[in-house]
């Protein structure tokens, strides 16, 4: 069995970069300008097509709300968290990320519909505190470091919406941010075993050996360091010596020649009982 000599000592990462992570998130804002876009230039105006509460027509609210904003203060107010947000969901929840826009979309639409006033509900903000609420609470029920620090972000910069969900301002549909705290919360609990595992190195697995690692047989029980170790007992290293061709091609007269040496260590595999 021939072992390699240069071993990756870094595991995968479970936190991928990819076109998605960026284009998603990308595309969401872009959908949300052009809607606005298309009232401002024919003078239509969408506000009809949110959540109206206690209505069956304003159940169509649920899928349309998110898409429609009052004035351009509006729209620019949730258009950086929103991107930033649904970047972070795409990039270190990528598995669940899908789920957790249907299903909060669907659940952050009825709630509000549900405790919402009589009025038109319009606005990503809905969508902004589900990805704000998960994100935090996933974080810090995950334990991983990476998460925990994600969690700790989201409270540094977004941590000021919380007093939105409260009746402070009666032109802000607080019923639409408190139901996205909630769904983001409740999603927390329900995807709480899809968290990924920390990286492990060779040397945290259980079947690491020190023997075997071909980095620690440089150094003695001493911690001194050890040019050319020797192989541990059943194996054998084999050399071959190749005269650099440059080299050869020179000057024939020189025997001072540059070598290349490879080196290859061999280990007997172990029989299967």
């Amino acid at each position: 069995m021939l072992i390699k000599i240069e071993e990756n000592l870094k595991a995968s990462s479970p936190f991928v970069f990819t076109s998605g992570t960026i284009g998603y998130p990308l595309l969401f804002v872009l959908l949300i300008w052009i809607v606005f876009w298309i009232e401002v230039r024919f003078g239509v105006s969408f506000n009809s097509f949110g959540v109206r509460p206690g209505e069956i027509v304003g159940l169509r609210g649920i899928i349309f709300s998110p898409f429609i904003h009052s004035d351009i203060k509006h729209l620019f107010n949730n258009t950086i968290p929103l991107f930033i947000l649904s970047l972070a969901l795409f990039y270190f929840y990528k598995p669940i990320s899908w789920k957790i826009l249907f299903i909060g979309l669907i659940s952050t639409g009825l709630l509000t519909w549900l405790i919402g006033r009589p009025a038109n509900h319009i606005g990503a903000s809905g969508i902004i505190y589900l990805l704000a609420s998960f994100l935090f609470f996933k974080g810090v029920f995950s334990k991983h470091y990476r998460l925990v620090a994600l969690s700790l972000i989201v409270v540094f910069i977004y941590g000021g919406l919380v007093w939105y969900v409260t009746p402070i301002d009666p032109t802000i549909s607080w019923e639409g941010h408190l139901s996205g705290l909630i769904s983001g919360f409740s999603l927390s609990l329900i995807f709480r075993r899809n968290i990924p595992e920390p990286p492990k190195y060779n040397w945290e697995k259980p079947d690491y050996s020190e023997e075997d690692d071909l980095f620690m047989r440089h150094f003695n029980k001493d911690g001194n360091f050890i040019e050319s170790p020797q192989p541990p007992e059943g194996e054998k290293i084999a050399t071959n010596e190749i005269q650099d061709e440059e080299a050869d091609a020179g000057n024939s007269e020189n025997d001072g020649h540059d070598k290349i040496t490879y080196r290859y260590i061999y280990k007997k595999s172990k029989k299967k009982d």
